[in-house]
């Protein structure tokens, strides 16, 4: 329950930063931030249930926190998109999923809430 509770927090404090970004910034930052709340939404959706908070629920090692991501070569939105795209050893592939500007949207906001510790 209290994952549960932090995860919707989390959302709700990313959707009320988002909307104060729209209303504040011309068009094409509204499209960013809407870019960001999707990319939430389909992390939340496809990702969390493995990676939540950038932990890894399958292998402890192999998390989305940045040392982990520098550690093994992922610190970027390319290499990110390309493990979303393609999979890899326990990593399902999403290619046959997600379009690919949704997968560079997972991708952009993986490599930033890693930057930010997963507090952002």
């Amino acid at each position: 329950m209290r994952i549960k509770s932090r995860k919707i927090l989390t959302l709700l404090l990313t959707l009320l930063l988002c909307l104060i970004v729209m209303n504040n910034q011309p068009a094409s930052a509204a499209n960013s931030a809407n870019n960001q709340t999707n990319a939430v939404k389909l992390f939340e959706n496809n990702c969390a249930g493995c990676h939540l908070n950038g932990n890894n629920i399958i292998r402890r090692g192999k998390n989305l926190k940045i040392n982990a991501l520098k550690k093994y070569g992922m610190n970027s939105i390319e290499a990110i998109a390309e493990i979303v795209t393609n999979g890899k050893n326990n990593m399902s592939a999403y290619k046959d999923k997600l379009t690919p500007r949704e997968i560079q949207d997972v991708a952009t906001y993986v490599l930033q809430q890693a930057e930010h510790d997963w507090h952002f």
